[in-house]
């Protein structure tokens, strides 16, 4: 029990349930009304799947952020604390092995090339905590780009590997067009959090020479940087919130405008005024809600298919 609660932190168990809400809603909430073909078990799999390797990630990168945490994040580091470093490799190890297993499973060799992506993922959260992550916005695309991809593995494991983005069937077009979607939505709520821990975590990575936005350019310059983002988010979802209303999904649309688009207006206006660590926290706290209310809007599907 002693270990339970600092290994569960170790692998930021909220983010892994939110990894598998993510995936649960879109098999739950899209794929199902749409194809009404069950493949629970599959599900499940992948779900664990991702999980894991998501763990295994979070466990390497602290793994090598030993230094750094103690300054950014004293009061979180784990890590040579309450977790030997021998450990925390060994779990790593189990952990993304565990994940590859799974999603052989899940999948078999007619989806091969998932396996070898989830490998290409673990490799990825290795390559990002040893280098990536301090080099100039190359750890801010990867972690962005893996986001996306715990909702894009669903979208590849339940369509037809031989016409995936080829198809005139409406319901594979349909299911095509949702799984980008939300992978989209995905990709740049993360580019905008990504940016925001940065400069919360500035002091830290100034120190151990990581090359990231604010310390290579500045708090001014990333902040027009996750602006821009943030305003193409705002103005792509307002235009498709135009498109919903032709279906007549008023309860989606109001949703959307108060749970999502509002609240990334708001952060960007505090994003202007936002110059202590404690602001860059809170903000990066409040994109991570918004990333959640977007994910909870897949509900809406299996209420209108």
């Amino acid at each position: 029990m002693n270990l339970l609660l600092p290994f569960l932190r170790l692998i930021r168990w909220p983010n892994l349930v939110f990894i598998a809400l993510t995936q649960a809603l879109f098999y739950f909430c899209i794929y199902l009304p749409l194809y009404h073909q069950p493949q629970t078990a599959k599900a499940v799999l992948l779900m664990l799947a991702s999980v894991f390797i998501a763990a295994a990630g979070y466990i390497i990168n602290d793994y090598f952020d030993v230094n750094i945490d103690r300054i950014n994040k004293p009061e979180k580091n784990v890590v040579d604390r309450a977790i030997h470093r021998r450990w925390a490799i060994i779990w790593h190890l189990v952990l993304s092995l565990a994940g590859l297993v799974l999603t052989a499973c899940a999948v078999r060799l007619h989806y091969w090339y998932l396996i070898v992506a989830n490998l290409g993922c673990v490799a990825l959260l290795w390559f990002y905590s040893t280098s990536f992550k301090r080099q100039l916005l190359v750890g801010n695309l990867v972690i962005s780009l893996l986001t996306a991809w715990t909702i894009l593995v669903f979208f590849f494991a339940f369509s037809n590997p031989s016409h995936a983005f080829n198809t005139p069937d409406p319901l594979s077009v349909k299911f095509f067009r949702l799984a980008f979607l939300y992978a989209g939505f995905a990709f740049v709520i993360s580019l905008v959090r990504e940016a925001i821990k940065d400069m919360e975590d500035l002091e830290g990575d100034a120190r151990y020479g990581c090359k990231t936005l604010p310390v290579v350019a500045g708090i001014r310059t990333t902040k027009t940087y996750t602006a821009v983002w943030l305003v193409v988010l705002v103005a792509t979802l307002t235009v498709l919130q135009f498109y919903v209303l032709q279906f007549g999904w008023w309860p989606s649309v109001v949703y959307a405008f108060l749970r999502v688009i509002l609240p990334l207006l708001l952060t960007l206006k505090k994003l202007r005024s936002a110059t202590s660590k404690e602001d860059y926290a809170a903000l990066s706290k409040q994109t991570k809600n918004i990333m959640l209310s977007g994910i909870l809007s897949m509900i809406f599907f299996a209420i209108y298919f």
